[in-house]
């Protein structure tokens, strides 16, 4: 094999990433439907009709020499008013899952991704001390329905991007901006995870099932000091700890990750301009010092700091998931080049040790991008939201080689 080969274990696991919302439609028992309408934004509507046309969208999975599936449940189908659960929605998702399985590929089922059923966003939604009892209830239901069927549970996706977007920046429902009321959520949000991590645990237990592998999805970014002045240095300290480690360390603590789910992206340059809390948290280089290429909004394509995250990492001692990794935007050649640069670095940090269980790349369609509609298309397949009709990119055929061979 030449140097500049790559060559990724026979087990390794790839594939690609749905969230409910964002592709299935219809959801209008969720908080986001209900917010979408009140402020006037891009609505989801039928998304990407998902819900109906699932078994097309496997079959060009399968076509692509996925061998998983990163999906997740829509809370508010399945428990559309609180305590009252739907067996149509349950056979709904346990369909999906056994048309994944019927192409053998491993469904990696996620529980929270981002949105709320409406009873719950009326009770003040993650604030409310009852939220974990009413999302455990929720996975008790989900998990005895589906045991059998699934061997990696990811309990709640990204809760620093939905706690910064809905409770720091105040862009997300319910649009407040309030640390106090952040850092409570996330207290919440955790309890949620750790009660899930034992829970999902017993019922395999009860069932005489193989214990499944239990983690959340982290959204980590590599933060970089646009120069090495003392303000830059801490606030990327401050950022690291906060945004990218203190959540894996506490659930690490609580012995209740069973890997470490990441979700990488992009690179903030962080250039301070005074003290104080928000600077510290929030303040970028505004002057394009270090200019890399973008998506299509806005972020920057820095896959060095993918390995640099991954090393870091390493010191947990805990397999590593790729659960997201993704960019929208209409030029295809540049999404290989990103996917391909991604994996490189992948590589790199296995090569050095990192033991990482898989890669999938956000998203297998183009699909809903929350506050920003339908515009960033992030899609190894092409929607076209006139028809519904899908097309298969060239870098999605460019992946799929690399899933078929394991060789880059």
């Amino acid at each position: 094999m030449s140097d500049d080969m790559h060559r990724f274990p026979h087990n390794f696991l790839w594939g690609a990433a749905t969230s409910a919302y964002q592709v299935e439609g219809g959801n209008s028992n969720a908080d986001w439907w209900e917010w979408e309408r009140k402020v006037g934004k891009e609505a989801s509507g039928d998304a990407c009709r998902h819900y109906e046309l699932y078994r097309q969208d496997f079959d060009l999975a399968k076509e692509l020499n996925h061998n998983a599936h990163r999906l997740s449940l829509e809370w508010s189908r399945i428990e559309p008013e609180e305590g009252r659960f739907s067996d149509k929605e349950l056979e709904h998702y346990k369909n999906v899952i056994l048309a994944l399985k019927e192409r053998n590929i491993e469904p990696v089922v996620t529980l929270h991704h981002f949105t709320n059923p409406v009873w719950l966003a009326k009770q003040g939604g993650w604030l409310n001390i009852k939220a974990e009892k009413h999302f455990l209830r929720f996975a008790e239901k989900v998990v005895e329905a589906l045991a059998d069927k699934v061997r990696f549970w990811v309990t709640i996706n990204e809760p620093n991007v939905y706690t910064y977007h809905s409770y720091i920046l105040g862009v997300w429902p319910p649009q407040e901006k309030s640390y106090r009321k952040a850092e409570q959520v996330t207290s919440n949000l955790l309890a949620a995870h750790a009660g899930a991590y034992r829970l999902i645990r017993d019922i395999y237990r009860k069932k005489n099932l193989v214990i499944p592998y239990i983690s959340i999805a982290e959204s980590l970014q590599a933060f970089v000091p646009c120069s090495k002045t003392l303000k830059n240095r801490i606030a990327v300290y401050l950022r690291e700890r906060w945004f990218n480690f203190s959540v894996i360390e506490k659930l690490i603590s609580s012995h209740t990750l069973d890997f470490i789910g990441v979700n990488y992206y992009t690179r903030q340059l962080v250039d301070v301009e005074s003290w104080g809390p928000n600077h510290l948290v929030l303040d970028v280089c505004k002057r394009n010092h270090d200019p890399r290429r973008k998506n299509s909004i806005g972020w920057d394509v820095y896959p060095e700091g993918l390995y640099d995250l991954l090393i870091k990492l390493k010191k947990y001692h805990l397999p590593v998931f790729i659960l997201e990794n993704g960019i929208c935007t209409q030029d295809d050649d540049l999404r290989w080049e990103y996917i391909a640069e991604h994996l490189k670095s992948l590589k790199r940090a296995m090569d050095k040790g990192v033991s990482v269980l898989g890669y999938i790349y956000w998203s297998l369609l183009d699909n809903f991008e929350w506050d920003k509609g339908f515009s960033p298309r992030f899609g190894l397949i092409d929607v076209d939201y006139g028809t519904y009709r899908r097309s298969v990119r060239q870098s999605a055929r460019n992946l799929a080689e690399v899933c078929k061979t394991g060789i880059l």
